[in-house]
């Protein structure tokens, strides 16, 4: 009989590198003090050693190793594992096949394959190999001749491929503790297949105190795998049309309560009116893009929004997503006329793949660019055409793509967390004919998004301020709020009597914004639930 395979948690992969050590760093020190902060899986990768050198670092691993119960892999080298005895190994597509490393390997070996492609994926499934190591997620310095870039977007359709099978699989390229957890939320797929765990090199090889390093990794990966994957809103809830416009009225005083600090890179046309309407709401605006200094905001503001209609400052937008992310502030993006300009394309593919959106919030067309859908096609920042045949299930599938939550505004605004689809029917036809109605629906949606982290993390709405949350608080309703604190408004605003026309509306919208009460908005509310079945 053969013997059993380890029993492997591949949570906390170390891949080693001993050109990354620190000055004066031994490298069985830091193996050692990383296994105690946590790592779980340990692969002895030596691209230069000569074979008695590999040999005698692998032998003295292993020894480390298994001192702490962790299985321990080489990579590419079969002769190397066979020679001192490895718990598997790993090897990369022009390497070794698995089917041939497998006879020559013992029977409970554990073998591992570098994938970069849903096809590889699922040629290591058919292979037999026991786990894939997916990516790259983002740029590495470990590796040269790096396969292009897959994106935490992209390793949802490779996970995708694992539906079904006991293969795990880990993330791979440029993963460190700053964006573990983006990593970990945005890979999802649409199935709901998470990551078993990531494959870190330099983060942890490279640090003068790897059991720090290793320990904070794992308590992220820890947290994250304790609560069941889902897209900024309430695990398991049941969202009925009643109680959402209870949670939306309490919302409306959870930003007057907090008064966040919205920050705010929005385009030059509505930069006032954004800034009035934040104030109006109970908030405090700032609108900075400098990339200087978005490490120091993004400690005190309460939520971001990210608007392109004028893109003036890429670096910044970068800049303030990643810290936003780091600091676990919600980010808001509305991707103004992302299908004008092949420029604004690549501009939110590269923003969305540096970090993890709370909101998209946009009309037809600018989400049916960002879906690479054809369905909708717009002119310049408007849509063409009467909008999406099936608005509920676009949505549903848009956000379980891209793991946030959906903002899709028009006649009927619809708000999705990929499981649940909410139907907003309020609003005037005069938000039309003033510039920046929608700007103004992102800068209401990121201001409700920041109040209701601050409510979680405050002890407010202890449920959704889990550890292993991207952001605390449910996104799912603020942004509903963010969206009707607007429409609702325009209504009460329009039937005024001082309101004759574009002119005047857009002051009495103010004001109607700053006397919205809990009880205005959760009455005047008009919302509908759909859960729809998607495959």
């Amino acid at each position: 009989m053969a013997p059993s395979k380890p029993i492997v948690d591949y949570s906390l992969y170390l891949v080693t590198g001993r050109e990354l050590l620190p000055a004066g760093k031994d490298y069985y020190e830091s193996l050692e003090e990383s296994l105690q902060g946590g790592v779980s899986l340990v692969q002895i990768r030596e691209k230069i050693a000569e074979t008695g050198e590999f040999l005698e670092i692998a032998r003295r691993s292993k020894e480390i190793c298994h001192k702490y119960n962790v299985p321990i892999l080489i990579n590419d080298r079969i002769d190397i594992a066979l020679a001192m005895g490895a718990d598997g190994v790993h090897i990369g597509q022009t390497d070794m096949p698995i089917a041939v490393a497998r006879s020559l390997l013992p029977a409970n070996a554990i073998i591992g394959m570098t994938c970069n492609t849903p096809e590889h994926v699922r040629q290591a499934v058919k292979d037999g190999a026991d786990y894939v190591g997916v990516g790259p997620a983002w740029t590495t310095q470990t590796k040269k001749n790096l396969n292009a870039i897959v994106g935490v977007r992209g390793l949802g359709d490779m996970l995708r491929e694992l539906d079904g099978t006991e293969v795990k699989a880990v993330a791979i390229g440029g993963i460190k503790s700053t964006n573990a957890l983006h990593c970990l939320h945005g890979s999802v797929s649409v199935t709901g297949h998470a990551l078993d765990g990531l494959a870190i090199v330099s983060d942890i090889v490279g640090s003068p105190e790897p059991k720090l390093a290793a320990g904070k990794l794992a308590s992220v990966v820890r947290a994250f795998k304790a609560h069941s994957p889902s897209s900024f809103s309430l695990p398991g809830a049941q969202y009925a049309p009643e109680s959402i416009k209870a949670q939306v009225g309490s919302l409306v005083s959870a930003v007057r309560k907090h008064s966040p600090l919205v920050h705010q890179i929005t385009n030059t046309v509505v930069t006032n009116q954004s800034a009035n309407a934040t104030l109006a709401l109970g908030a405090s605006p700032i609108m900075a893009s400098s990339a200087k200094e978005m490490e120091d905001l993004s400690k005190v503001t309460g939520g971001l929004l990210v608007n392109f209609g004028t893109i003036q400052d890429l670096d910044g937008m970068l800049a303030a997503g990643r810290f936003a992310n780091v600091n676990r502030r919600p980010i808001v993006f509305d991707p103004v006329g992302v299908g004008a300009t092949r420029y604004r394309q690549t501009s939110a593919d590269t923003l969305l793949n540096t970090w993890q959106a709370t909101v998209i919030k946009g009309n037809a067309g600018e989400l049916s660019a960002i879906a690479k859908s054809t369905e909708v096609q717009s002119k310049g920042v408007d849509s063409i055409g009467q909008g999406f045949a099936d608005p509920v299930t676009f949505v549903a599938q848009l956000a379980r793509k891209e793991r946030c939550i959906i903002v899709l505004t028009g006649v009927q605004d619809y708000v999705s967390d990929g499981y649940t689809v909410v139907r907003c029917s309020n609003g005037h036809k005069l938000l039309g004919d003033i510039t920046g109605s929608g700007c103004m629906v992102g800068t209401s949606v990121a201001t409700f998004c920041a109040a209701e982290s601050l409510e979680a993390a405050t002890g407010g709405n202890p449920s959704v301020a889990h550890d292993g949350l991207l952001v605390k608080g449910d996104m799912l309703v603020a942004a509903v709020a963010g969206v009707l604190a607007l429409t609702v408004a325009s209504e009460f605003a329009a039937a005024r009597e001082d309101v004759f026309g574009s002119g005047t509306f857009l002051p009495a919208l103010i004001d109607e914004l700053g006397a919205l009460t809990p009880e205005k908005l959760s009455k005047a509310a008009n919302v509908e639930v759909f859960r729809p079945e998607l495959a």
